[in-house]
């Protein structure tokens, strides 16, 4: 297949069943029988024993849908982040809880968010007085892609207010879908300025948080918990080409996805990087190409984000550019894409 016409694909996503494991709850609060609902929707509520248990992002974001049309509750993913912290992320969560300062415990959740769930990207961002906690979904033609992402906002929230303690608000939450038709209960819920139809979903906060020293952490539970999550991370570590393409999500979102950026995270010299890229059947160029066209397919499909302004999120000079580089990708321009594609709110 000629290069103008190859078609690039996501891998599969997986995620622990954690994140939404206050479904059978939440169905329950909305007055339905959860073994019922969840039996009608092709899912055991056995599935929910055991927080490890492993879904796929199709199987969750199916899931999520089927009780948004069962139950009529369009903020369902928003009841479900409700209740979710940062126990929910396991080994992950708990590292976090016994981190010295809020600026550690953040670096260990986009460090190791992948020990937790694939196929999404999470990330933290600087500037100036401002910090922005931001989550991504990189896999394309995901359902309630909404749902998905208000859940992960709502736990973002909570783990921020638990590591810091309840005076500790957002100065504004953003989300990339469209504004929903009744937002009040966002409003109740973050207390804070709504953004919607934004490049990234996440939560923006004052930076001198950073520096806020986590409650009740342990230290040598700490250091405990950290030797305990390197040699896990070790055990199951990636293939050196996956482990760049996860590297190259959050690289893009705070716009450093150059191979000698890469390189440097690795601690290897580019050349290094390329040699090890080529043994795995690929290169950079393909990676960031592939990473690109998740995160385009995202945002086309999900919101109303003009294609200026993606381009820019994507580090294209302007929207020629990347429509040349989307056409060769897909087989067609981005506004084809996006009309064949595009999704209405949930």
């Amino acid at each position: 297949m000629s290069r103008a016409t190859e078609k690039l694909h996501p891998s599969e996503g997986t995620v622990r069943i954690a994140t939404v494991a206050s479904i059978p709850l939440v169905l329950e609060q909305l007055g339905y029988n959860p073994v019922t609902v969840l039996a009608e929707c092709g899912f055991d509520i056995s599935l929910f024993d055991d927080p490890d248990n492993i879904i796929t992002h199709h199987n969750r974001s199916q899931l999520l849908q089927q009780c948004v049309n069962k139950t009529g509750c369009q903020h369902f993913g928003l009841l479900i982040g409700q209740k979710t912290g940062p126990s929910a992320l396991g080994l992950v969560g708990f590292l976090m809880q016994h981190s010295p300062d809020l600026a550690t415990a953040l670096h260990s959740l986009v460090r190791y968010s992948h020990l937790h769930v694939r196929g999404v990207v999470i990330y933290l961002e600087k500037e100036n007085a401002s910090a922005f906690l931001g989550y991504g979904i990189y896999q394309a033609n995901i359902e309630a892609h909404q749902q998905i992402e208000d859940g992960a906002v709502a736990i973002a929230f909570n783990i921020l207010r638990q590591l810091c303690g309840p005076s500790w608000k957002p100065d504004e939450a953003h989300f990339s879908h469209h504004k929903p038709a009744d937002s009040r209960v966002y409003k109740q819920f973050f207390n804070a300025p709504l953004k919607f139809d934004t490049e990234h979903s996440g939560l923006l906060f004052s930076a001198h948080w950073l520096q806020q020293p986590v409650a009740g952490a342990d230290p040598e539970l700490y250091r405990f918990l950290q030797k305990q999550i390197d040699e896990f991370d070790h055990r199951s570590a990636d293939d050196f080409a996956e482990q760049v393409q996860r590297v190259l999500h959050s690289a893009l979102h705070t716009h450093q996805a150059t191979a000698d950026h890469i390189a440097e995270l690795f601690s290897i010299h580019p050349r290094t990087l390329n040699r090890r890229l080529k043994s795995c059947g690929t290169s950079f160029q393909q990676l960031a190409d592939q990473t690109r066209f998740e995160i385009a397919q995202q945002l086309l499909e999900n919101s109303s984000i003009q294609l200026n302004q993606i381009a820019a999120t994507l580090d294209y000079a302007d929207a020629s550019a990347f429509s040349r580089a989307f056409r060769r990708w897909s087989g067609m321009s981005p506004t084809l894409w996006r009309e064949q594609n595009h999704q209405e709110d949930d």
